[in-house]
């Protein structure tokens, strides 16, 4: 028998964590304000999908159990990036560098297409397409066990999409983030985004794109020199970027990432307002404007109508970013204020729509999976009464805290 404890991640976006048996997958933290964590559990062992918080955020706190932390090379170094961060954010930190540091000497390196023993299970990690290093996990003993973590099936400027020849498997433990939101046409997006960007400049003001450190700045980046945008870049984007140069494989073309950011002008935190004397085009973390440099530049530019605060990801429920795009506000720390500039979201997702989310389920039915699991998404009710009515198998929306035994 095997038992699957569902932690954290259950109808919501964040704090991802999964127990099978004595093993974790993930355990990170909901980005919201105040953050929200995973439950407890004593592990022996930890697989962590990806370096996104909302993944590992909060693996360090299981430090006190020492449990071997099975993950990419770039997901540590990158990860090792956003948890020192993350204790600069989060007051106060729930764990102290000493558990960041021994939480990197836990890690042990996992590449893709090669088989690790891990308690009573075999693992494997599948190229998930998501962001650099990310990965599905395939767990096998009696029971073969496919994790989706975030996942994307198409090419994007930045990663090859994910590993479409799946394993046979009997449970498939799947994302529903866009369940029942198709993505628009990538070109197409490319060339609305650029447009806004230019008219912006054209108009006097200046475009401010908070991304993701991690994925995100650097396709913003390649997007923009692609369009012979030149474009100025502050946060931690340009430490990941450093990161990605290490890692050359796990990026589907590592010369034109190193143009985007040749191309681009690197900001010094002490020269930020020599930036704003001229019309500028400026990406930034962080991608939910929960902090980073993004809040420097709205706090100068919230009441200036020619400029523009270009989103161009998903913003979980209570952020900063969520608030500014449904009530044009936004919480600057010292205060709320009224965003004069305006506020548009562009779809650059990390994750697979609809359609494609719905064809990985065939897929892993067609391999086999007999029962699924949908988690990491606000929808994943509806997810799991569409895969039970169109496809024919049993399908979980579990909440956190259920348990499985199998």
């Amino acid at each position: 028998m095997t038992t699957i404890k569902f932690l954290g991640g259950c109808g919501e976006v964040g704090r991802s964590a999964i127990a099978v048996d004595s093993v974790i997958l993930d355990y990170g933290i909901k980005p919201s304000s105040p953050p929200e964590f995973p439950m407890d559990f004593t592990p022996k062992a930890a697989i962590i999908s990806h370096a996104h918080l909302d993944h590992l955020g909060f693996a360090p706190s299981l430090m006190d159990y020492d449990p071997k932390i099975y993950i990419t090379p770039p997901s540590i170094d990158i990860g090792r990036l956003l948890l020192y961060d993350s204790i600069n954010v989060m007051q106060p930190p729930p764990f102290s560098k000493r558990e960041i540091r021994q939480f990197e000497s836990n890690c042990v390196e996992a590449y893709y297409d090669e088989r690790y023993e891990v308690e009573n299970f075999e693992i494997e990690f599948l190229n998930a397409g998501h962001v650099p290093g990310s990965a599905m996990i395939f767990l096998e003993n009696d029971l073969r066990i496919l994790y989706s973590g975030d996942f994307k099936l198409e090419d994007t400027r930045l990663l090859e999409g994910a590993e479409k020849n799946l394993p046979e498997m009997d449970i498939l433990i799947v994302e529903s983030t866009y369940y029942g939101v198709e993505h628009p046409e990538r070109k197409e997006l490319e060339k609305k985004f650029v447009e806004s960007v230019l008219e912006t400049i054209d108009n006097k003001g200046h475009a401010i794109i908070p991304a993701f450190a991690v994925g995100r700045t650097q396709e913003v980046l390649m997007i923009l020199e692609n369009y012979g945008i030149t474009p100025y870049v502050d946060g931690m984007g340009k430490e990941v970027f450093k990161v990605l140069e290490r890692y050359p494989d796990y990026i589907r073309d590592p010369k034109a990432l190193r143009r985007a950011f040749k191309n681009a002008i690197w900001v010094e935190w002490k020269k930020r307002e020599d930036v704003l004397q001229e019309p500028s085009v400026i990406v930034t973390t962080a991608g939910m404007l929960n902090g980073g440099p993004a809040l420097f530049y709205i706090s100068r530019l919230y009441d200036d109508p020619k400029s523009k605060l270009l989103i161009t990801g998903y913003q979980v429920e209570g952020t900063n970013g969520d608030m500014a795009l449904k009530l044009g506000m936004i919480n600057l720390g010292n205060k709320i204020v009224k965003l004069k500039m305006k506020v548009e979201q562009y779809d650059f997702s990390a994750h697979v729509g609809d359609s494609q989310l719905k064809e990985f389920v065939k897929i892993a039915a067609r391999k086999g999976a007999e029962m699924t699991f949908t988690v990491h998404g606000e929808k994943s009710d509806a997810f799991a009464s569409w895969i039970r009515e169109n496809i024919g198998i049993d399908a979980f929306s579990p909440k956190n805290g259920d348990v499985f035994v199998i």
